[in-house]
C-alpha cells in the first residue's frame, strides 16, 4: 500500500467555499484504523488492477498531487483501480480512495479524472462518512464495518453503474450513502482543490456530463450512493466563476493520453461479472493492497515477440484462452534458475525453457507455444542484439538506437501498435527502456476470431556493448493475472 500523506493546512485565501465541520465521534486514528481493515476486505472481495500496474501508479500520481492541496486531517490517502466498467469511485472512511477503470475509460481529459478525484477526496476532509455513522449512534463502527464486508461480498460496492442500490444501501450501511448535501459539499470542495492543483476546474462539470451523456439527463450522478445535488453543474461552475482566472490550466498531458490508450484496450469486468465472482475463477489479483514493492518498472502488456511474435502468426491451435488452465500458466512450486553465458533469469517451477540457442529462449507454461504457427500466447521471450549497426555510435545513444530499431521493428513486422511513448527504466541497477505494444493473438475467443494481446518490451543495456530484451507475452484479458509473474521474473534478470 502506498501512502500518500495530505498537506496539513488551510484553505487559500481565494476559495469561497469552506469544508463543512460535522459532529464526530471517532478519532481520526479509530477512522484510520477501522478504514485499514475495510481496504483489505475489499481486496479480498472485488476485482482490483495490481498497484504495481501502470494505470494504478498513475492513478497515485495524480492522487499525488491533489491531496497536497487538500485541506484538514493528514489522512494516509492511497488510491486503487477497481477493475470494473461501470463508472464510478468510493472513499472508504480513513483515506482508501478506489477509483474504478471505467472512470479512467469515460474521462477525456487528465482534470476530468482528477475532477473525479477530488471529489472523493473532498468527502474524507470532510469525514462524511464517519459523520453519518455519528448521527446512527445505536448502530456501532464495529456493525458497520461486518456490514461494509457483506456488502462487498454481494458486489454492491458502487460497482454496477446506476445501480437499485449503492453501497449504503444494504445491511445498515446508511454511512456511506452520502446525502445530497454531502454531494454538494464534496464538489464544491472538490473544484477548489481542481483548482489549487493547477488543474481546469470546467472538467468537474464536464465530467458531470459525460456520465448525463451514458445514464440520462436525471444522472448526473455515479451511484444511488452519489446522489445527484440537483442542479449541480450550475453550482459548480457558480463556484469556479468565484476563483481568480489563471493565465494556465492542466486539462491534460501526454501520459494521460498513453494511460487512456492502455485503459480502453483492458478488459474491464461489468457489473454482474463482479457480483458473479466470474473474475475469482479468471485469477484476477485478490492478495490486498501492495505494500510499496513495486516493480522497478512501468509494467505494460506482452504479447509473443521473439523470432516470431504471436501476432504475425494469426490464429493458432489453442481455441479459446480458457483452454489453457490457470492452475497451468499460475507458478507453482519454488522457482527455478536458468543460467546463460550473458545472464541469470528465474521462472516459474512449472513452466518449461522452449527454443533454447546460444542467446534466446522462451520461457513459458505448458501449451503457451502455440507450436503450429511458432508463437508465444503466453510467456516470456528473452534475446540479445547488438547495440552498433552501421556505424551506429555505442553509449546511450546506440542503446536507444538499437531499442528504436526494435520497436520499428516489432510494428512493421509483427503488426503490434505502440502504446505511448519509450519509457526509461532500471533493471537491477541496468539502464533500459520499456515500451507497450497491443496486437493480435494467436488465442481465439468464444467466437473464433482472435484475442487483442499486449506486448510488453523491456531493453537492457549491457557492460559488452550489445542489449538484451525480454519480451513478456499474453492476452489482454489474461495478462493482469499474469503481470506479477513477469515482474518478478524482470527483477530476477540479472546481466553477466
Amino acid at each position: 500500500m502506498v501512502a500518500l500523506l495530505a498537506w496539513v493546512g488551510t484553505l487559500p485565501a481565494h476559495a469561497r467555499f469552506t469544508p463543512v465541520v460535522c459532529k464526530n465521534a471517532l478519532t481520526p486514528q479509530q477512522e484510520i484504523a477501522y478504514g485499514q481493515k475495510a481496504e483489505a476486505q475489499i481486496f479480498q472481495q472485488i476485482p482490483m488492477l495490481p498497484d504495481s500496474s501502470p494505470i494504478s501508479e498513475y492513478v497515485r500520481q495524480i492522487g499525488a498531487k491533489l491531496v497536497a492541496n487538500a485541506p484538514g486531517y493528514a489522512w494516509p490517502y492511497n488510491f486503487h483501480v477497481v477493475d470494473s466498467a461501470d463508472i464510478n469511485a468510493f472513499a472508504i472512511p480513513g483515506g482508501a480512495i478506489f477509483v474504478n477503470l471505467g472512470t479512467v475509460q469515460a474521462a477525456d481529459t487528465e482534470a476530468q479524472l482528477a475532477g473525479v478525484m477530488a471529489h472523493e477526496i473532498s468527502h474524507l476532509v470532510q469525514r462524511h462518512s464517519t459523520c453519518n455513522i455519528t448521527k446512527q449512534r445505536a448502530k456501532s463502527w464495529e456493525y458497520g464495518l461486518a456490514g461494509l464486508a457483506t456488502a462487498v461480498l454481494l458486489g454492491n460496492t458502487g460497482l454496477g453503474g446506476l445501480a437499485e442500490s449503492g453501497i449504503g444501501a444494504i445491511q445498515g450501511l446508511d454511512y456511506l450513502h452520502m446525502s445530497r448535501d454531502d454531494e454538494k459539499q464534496a464538489d464544491l470542495l472538490g473544484t477548489d482543490i481542481l483548482y489549487d492543483s493547477g488543474y481546469d476546474p470546467r472538467a468537474l462539470p464536464q465530467f458531470f456530463e459525460i456520465i448525463e451523456s451514458k445514464y440520462g439527463k436525471g444522472g448526473a450522478q455515479m451511484l444511488s450512493d452519489h446522489p445527484n445535488p440537483g442542479n449541480r453543474v450550475d453550482y459548480v461552475n457558480a463556484e469556479i466563476d468565484t476563483l481568480p482566472r489563471k493565465a494556465h490550466y492542466v486539462e491534460t498531458t501526454q501520459e494521460f493520453t498513453r494511460i487512456h490508450q492502455l485503459a480502453m484496450g483492458t478488459r474491464a469486468y461489468t457489473a454482474k461479472e463482479v457480483a458473479s465472482g466470474v473474475w475469482k475463477r479468471d485469477g484476477a489479483p485478490t492478495a490486498g493492497p501492495e505494500s510499496g514493492n513495486q516493480s522497478q518498472t512501468r509494467p505494460v502488456s506482452g504479447s509473443g515477440t521473439s523470432g516470431t511474435p504471436a501476432s504475425a502468426t494469426g490464429q493458432g491451435q489453442i481455441p479459446q484462452s480458457a483452454a489453457l488452465n490457470r492452475n497451468v500458466f499460475l507458478p507453482q512450486g519454488a522457482w527455478l534458475q536458468l543460467g546463460e553465458g550473458g545472464y541469470t533469469e528465474g521462472y516459474p517451477g512449472n513452466w518449461r525453457v522452449y527454443n533454447k540457442s546460444q542467446t534466446s529462449v522462451t520461457i513459458a507454461p505448458q501449451g503457451g507455444v502455440v507450436s503450429s504457427v511458432g508463437a508465444v500466447a503466453y510467456g516470456a521471450i528473452i534475446d540479445e542484439v547488438p547495440v552498433r549497426q552501421n556505424g551506429d555510435q555505442g553509449g546511450v545513444a546506440g542503446f536507444d538506437a538499437a531499442t528504436q530499431r526494435l520497436v520499428a521493428g516489432f510494428e512493421a513486422n509483427n503488426g503490434l501498435t505502440p502504446l505511448g511513448d519509450i519509457v526509461n527504466v532500471s533493471v537491477n541497477g541496468q539502464e533500459g527502456r520499456s515500451q507497450e505494444f497491443q496486437g493480435a493473438s494467436p488465442v481465439a475467443g468464444s467466437n473464433g476470431a482472435p484475442l487483442r494481446e499486449h506486448d510488453w518490451l523491456v531493453t537492457i543495456w549491457r557492460p559488452d556493448g550489445n542489449l538484451n530484451y525480454l519480451v513478456f507475452v499474453a492476452p489482454q484479458q489474461d495478462f493482469m493475472a499474469l503481470r506479477p509473474v513477469f515482474e518478478k521474473m524482470l527483477r530476477d534478470f540479472q546481466v553477466r
